[in-house]
């Protein structure tokens, strides 16, 4: 396909419009034409797949179906159809909550032709006019951005006044998806990435148990290196650390589990003016006292 106002030819891979900026992305429209299109063919649990039905998952979420079902009818009672998916290859926890609903009409973007991808696309530069729609789903992505700053006024751009964004980000968690890893956000920095937006709500989707069970595989997988030994290790240590997830649904909703969350989630609407830095500390419910910025240094 080409592109009317630049005259750039865009591939077509498995009917997946790769609508890539080569001169502004880490990939190249050339990637996508190789074999398998699967581009981000990295180590998804190699070693582990023959034993996933059997072992506990290091991935629970215990905000996003509920998160998801409000976005859904925050939607619906504003009458908003359009909804931007970024990193919905594949079906996410809980998605299923907003992406079932047959009122909405939703856009389904990766930068890895996925069973779900229906545009191959950067979320540096999203391919879409201003305002193109209503709301934005950005679930575990931003900590695979090189820039999500930039990623963030993005998303802003592409919202109608007062639309919607929805974004889960880890905290506590160790690298995943290898090289495709870049950040981690505290409550305030998730906050302050979306400075230019209102907070409808905020909080922890995963706790410090989770968060351990994570910090346990990893200190565990660095004693092996090969594929096979590794997927063992990853078996053992989920199957010995799992009942430290189940204590997150109380940890959560504390203070204290907000300073050690595996992941955080973020509900908000497009404001005409951003957040302040003065204003942002003031957002701090973490379980840890603030120290005056007059209050003297003791040794």
């Amino acid at each position: 396909m080409v592109c009317d106002a630049c005259a750039t030819v865009f591939p077509v891979v498995c009917n997946v419009p790769v609508l890539i900026n080569d001169n502004r992305s880490v990939f190249r429209r050339r990637d996508y034409l190789k074999s398998p299109p699967a581009l981000l063919a990295v180590d998804r649990d190699r070693g582990l797949a023959w034993l996933k039905r059997f072992v506990p998952s290091n991935g629970d979420n215990l905000k996003a179906r509920s998160n998801f079902a409000r976005l859904r009818q925050m939607l619906l009672d504003a009458g908003g159809k359009r909804v931007l998916v970024i990193g919905g290859g594949v079906l996410g926890r809980g998605t299923d909550e907003l992406l079932s609903e047959t009122a909405l009409e939703f856009t389904e973007t990766d930068v890895w032709i996925g069973p779900r991808t229906g545009i191959v696309c950067d979320a540096h530069d999203l391919p879409f006019a201003d305002a193109s729609f209503d709301a934005v789903v950005a679930q575990a992505v931003l900590e695979h951005v090189a820039d999500p700053i930039r990623c963030a006024a993005e998303i802003r751009r592409v919202l109608v006044p007062g639309g919607y964004v929805y974004a889960e980000t880890p905290f506590m968690q160790q690298v995943h998806l290898g090289p495709y890893d870049f950040t981690r956000f505290t409550l305030l920095g998730h906050r302050r990435l979306f400075r230019g937006f209102d907070e409808i709500d905020a909080g922890a989707a995963s706790g410090p148990g989770l968060a351990l069970m994570w910090a346990y595989e990893s200190f565990l997988l660095g004693f092996v290196t090969s594929a096979f030994a590794r997927g063992i290790v990853k078996a053992f240590a989920r199957t010995t650390s799992f009942p430290f997830k189940y204590f997150d649904r109380y940890l959560i909703k504390q203070p204290g589990g907000l300073d050690g969350a595996c992941a955080l989630y973020f509900l908000g609407r497009k404001a005409e003016s951003e957040l302040s830095d003065r204003d942002l500390i003031k957002l701090y419910r973490g379980a840890q006292t603030p120290v005056p910025a007059h209050a003297p240094v003791v040794d």
